[in-house]
């Protein structure tokens, strides 16, 4: 992300907000706009650029803007709804985001997860995003030794979706997968894909957010069990900078320990912006509580705070 700040930050227009509903135009600029001329003291002992560095340049440059009308075009195809708290975003996102979660686990002890499972969210074209996460740090209470969870990769693909006053809808198919580069337990030991159905639905500053899931390990089944994952979100927007919530967040489990039992967990929460901090960047802050809502649960009070960087 800061690779391309300069870039950035030499765009004429505004980005597109989350929470915004206009399109978004990328102005070209000049070469020492985007990148910065060299100052008067590196002119003497600098060389002449040649005809195919300053192609090369000029390349790369063209690419850049390539690439962000890309993620314009993409944002004015769709609804502008802010990420929620714990349900997977169900819109195209081109953002860093890294969240935190601090939770009470069923035998009384407390686990702490840094980084849950967010990291860097890529629109690579109009129709997909992709989503590569680092692997969280997991802080334990008891006896269990801290240590990285797993790697993980996500994969959108816009199927049908129209902006505000065009339908305010989206549908999409997305894929991800978590491979075991943590020990257990704070690493699950199995690689496990997760197809998702996601469904969203606005209706002036209410939307609603679906997403149906399935957390299939490729092996390990008797330890890890299958779960089946739906969740639903109710966004409220005031003035497009406050975004009230509450989630539904329903598990049910099949084979392995936890056979036959379900989870369900009510997530009240806010998030604020997103503001900008420079031409395309901008920030967003939010936080909620997962309550266990069934009597049957692994943890509950899971306290999460979030925050986001879209550009």
């Amino acid at each position: 992300m800061f690779y391309f700040m300069p870039v950035l930050r030499a765009q004429s227009s505004l980005p597109k907000d989350e929470s915004g509903s206009s399109s978004i135009s990328v102005a070209g600029s000049s070469d020492n706009d985007a990148y910065g001329g060299p100052t008067q003291s590196d002119q003497s002992s600098a060389p002449t650029a040649t005809p195919n560095s300053a192609a090369d340049h000029n390349d790369r440059d063209d690419w850049v803007k390539k690439w962000l009308s890309s993620v314009d075009k993409a944002r004015s195809e769709q609804p502008h709804y802010v990420a929620p708290i714990v349900t997977t975003h169900v819109l195209l996102v081109q953002q860093y985001r890294y969240d935190s979660s601090w939770q009470t686990n069923s035998d009384g002890s407390q686990t702490d997860n840094y980084g849950n499972g967010r990291g860097l969210e890529i629109i690579p074209n109009t129709r997909m995003e992709v989503q590569i996460a680092p692997p969280p740090y997991i802080v334990h209470s008891s006896n269990i030794p801290d240590g990285n969870g797993d790697t993980s990769l996500f994969v959108k693909f816009r199927a049908f979706s129209a902006p505000e006053g065009k339908g305010d809808y989206f549908v999409g198919l997305f894929l991800g997968a978590s491979f075991p580069s943590g020990s257990p337990p704070n690493g699950l030991g199995h690689t496990v894909l997760s197809p998702m159905l996601a469904l969203a639905k606005g209706w002036g500053p209410l939307n609603i957010q679906n997403t149906f899931t399935g957390s299939l390990p490729t092996s390990g089944t008797n330890i890890l069990g299958r779960a089946f994952l739906w969740n639903t979100t109710f966004e409220y927007s005031i003035k497009g900078k406050i975004w009230p919530m509450i989630e539904q967040n329903s598990t049910f489990f099949s084979d392995g320990p936890d056979s036959g039992k379900k989870q369900t967990f009510l997530t009240p929460g806010v998030v604020f912006g997103t503001f900008q901090i420079a031409e395309r960047l901008r920030f967003g802050i939010g936080g909620g509580v997962q309550i266990a809502a069934t009597q049957f649960h692994t943890y509950n009070h899971r306290w999460v705070w979030t925050v986001r960087f879209p550009f």
